[in-house]
């Protein structure tokens, strides 16, 4: 409830408007998830533009406008996948036609990558994650194509098996196309989110985890009150919910973090189009 003449922000106002069941907003109730993200996006973004004078969508505008329409692509492809382990599905969709569904679906899943890498950015002007992690322990990344092609052929037949036996291998559904992705590189003598693990550097796979994860909560927090949400059926570890989720379904925030930070990198760029400037405390 919001007392008159109180101050809110955008974004607890978008949340306000996704949430509640106002007469008045009644035709365009079911449309809002895209909102919050919205303001969520822009609100990191100018966070990490106060903190390190530059971001990603100050960075490149262009191309952080294309990160919302490879966005849709993206999550489209895990709506496929998920067509064979049925590990989620909508509430309150019903009532949408199947172009009206596509459309607004769209929308909602454009924002999931400028989320996460907008998020990644953010994190890594923080100390802990950001120079804390520039010198760990190296892993050796090098020459690696025979073993790049082994689990090429792995994570394919992986993805084949979703159909046969979903009830066994529904986390395949985040783990393989990771995998593909950076065999795919390894074997094209590309770069990789991992090859910074050779110099000691962690943070490309931390900081993107905990991305993913922190968005993930995000997700499923303004999805728990959404008219048109989803709801989980996951075999072994469908209890202890926070939210909807599954407490040990978050693990699979994880890898997808991963997947987000390699895709945004190839939209955006490269790696460097989400350093940030000299750190601030």
């Amino acid at each position: 409830i919001v007392e008159e003449g109180s101050q809110i922000t955008p974004e607890a106002r978008e949340a306000l408007l996704a949430w509640s069941r106002f007469p008045w907003f009644a035709a365009l109730q079911p449309h809002t998830f895209c909102l919050p993200w919205l303001g969520y996006i822009v609100l990191v973004n100018a966070l990490c533009l106060k903190r390190s004078r530059t971001c990603p969508l100050t960075r490149s505008p262009g191309r952080f406008a294309l990160l919302f329409a490879a966005s849709a692509l993206f999550w489209w492809f895990f709506e496929y996948l998920n067509r064979y382990v049925q590990n989620w599905y909508y509430v309150g969709a019903d009532d949408f036609s199947p172009l009206s569904y596509t459309i607004f679906a769209s929308l909602a899943f454009a924002t999931v990558l400028p989320a996460v890498v907008s998020t990644y950015a953010l994190l890594l002007t923080v100390p802990v994650l950001g120079s804390g992690l520039e010198n760990q322990v190296r892993v050796d990344t090098r020459h690696h194509r025979p073993l790049a092609a082994v689990v090429l052929l792995a994570a394919g037949a992986g993805l084949l098996l979703l159909g046969v036996r979903p009830d066994l291998v529904f986390g395949l559904v985040w783990l393989a196309p990771l995998l593909i992705i950076l065999s795919v590189q390894t074997l094209a003598g590309e770069p990789t989110i991992l090859s910074p693990l050779q110099a000691g550097d962690w943070r490309p796979v931390i900081t993107a985890a905990v991305s993913a994860l922190i968005c993930g909560f995000f997700w499923e927090m303004w999805n728990i009150g959404s008219l048109a949400r989803w709801a989980y059926a996951i075999p072994y570890v469908d209890r202890y919910p926070v939210f909807a989720m599954p407490i040990l379904g978050y693990g699979g925030y994880l890898p997808f973090g991963l997947e987000c930070l390699a895709i945004g990198q190839l939209v955006l760029g490269g790696p460097e189009q989400l350093e940030p400037e000299p750190l601030t405390n």
